[in-house]
């Protein structure tokens, strides 16, 4: 049975295919039965650019598990991002992200 978990969001950025790049306009993260992993349901995110040929996109099947870990890792990398950006670019910093002199 499809789950119907879908969420889709704007993507500004580039993706691979082959020895190309192209730029993105959006994502898609969605829960269901994998296509191409050799596993039951997934966490597939598909990036793509509906502009372009419908190879113009990258995605990647993943795990309940490894998507968790994934969205860790990317909450830590967002949060020491934000911190560069504020603290040792000087580009402001949410209230949160200042250290006390």
């Amino acid at each position: 049975m499809c789950t119907s978990i879908i969420e889709i969001a704007r993507a500004e950025g580039m993706a691979k295919r082959g020895n190309d790049w192209f730029p993105l306009s959006q994502a898609v993260v969605a829960y269901d039965h994998a296509r191409h992993a050799p596993l039951g349901d997934v966490i597939t995110l598909d990036f793509f650019n509906a502009a372009l040929d419908a190879g113009s996109r990258a995605a990647v099947e993943l795990t309940l598990e490894s998507a968790k870990e994934l969205r860790a890792a990317l909450d830590r990398a967002i949060a020491a991002a934000e911190f560069e950006e504020a603290e040792v670019r000087g580009k402001g910093a949410a209230p949160s992200l200042v250290r006390a002199a």
